[in-house]
């Protein structure tokens, strides 16, 4: 009698044993399920915050169409780009093409004081430090190497002077000689967005301006 007794106490020791062993195997699976989807809810979170901090916005979270920013480029022979944020710290030194990632700079550390928006004349351009704090505010500018013609220059000033948007003429926008060297005749910049054209023609004129409208206002800081 004893030795059934034993043998059905041993019986039941190992039944028990085979039931926490697969409850604990239950507990971990699930454990898994639970970290494998946290997982993929925080990559599908940082997918999405890539793609508006770096993925054909403006900056300021607003959609830019890059087709047809792309599209207007090259039907003038012309290059459009976008480019991931290199910050936007304030600094008092000054600062020259070296110190920017693009060329012409399209963000980056700048000068606490903005360009003002406007016309300047060659030689008068504002710097480089102040030019990129007026792109963190929204404003499209339209630079031109130095060299270029008057008869190039008073054409990117007609384009200048039209009305945007029904805000009127030279809205946010600045005209201006590039001092960064930039390897364009003529280009438009925008707050991590530029056009170039290495030979201005007639077609150019058209790329700027679809520039300017899919771009302006759209940046970090939108000051009026």
């Amino acid at each position: 009698m004893s030795s059934r007794q034993e043998e059905k106490e041993r019986r039941r020791k190992e039944r028990e044993a085979r039931e926490l062993a697969a409850a604990a195997k239950a507990k971990r699976g699930r454990l898994l399920q639970l970290i494998g989807g946290v997982v993929v809810a925080c990559a599908i979170v940082a997918g999405v915050a890539f793609a508006v901090s770096s993925g054909g916005g403006g900056g300021g979270g607003d959609k830019v169409d890059n087709t047809a920013l792309t599209s207007a480029a090259t039907a003038a022979g012309c290059v459009y780009r976008a480019f991931p944020d290199e910050g936007r710290d304030h600094v008092t030194k000054k600062l020259t093409a070296a110190n920017f990632k693009t060329n012409p700079p399209t963000s980056g550390a700048h000068n606490p004081n903005p360009a003002p928006d406007g016309v300047y004349a060659a030689g008068n351009e504002p710097a480089i430090e102040n030019w990129v704090h007026t792109l963190e505010h929204g404003r499209v500018l339209f630079q031109y190497r130095p060299g270029t013609t008057a008869a190039t220059v008073s054409q990117l000033q007609k384009l200048f002077d039209e009305d945007v948007k029904g805000s009127g003429n030279g809205y946010h926008s600045v005209l201006m000689q590039n001092n960064s060297e930039m390897p364009f005749q003529v280009a438009a910049v925008a707050w991590r967005h530029y056009m170039g054209c290495r030979e201005f023609t007639t077609p150019s004129i058209e790329a700027l301006r679809t520039f300017r409208e899919l771009l302006i206002d759209k940046a970090p800081e939108k000051i009026p």
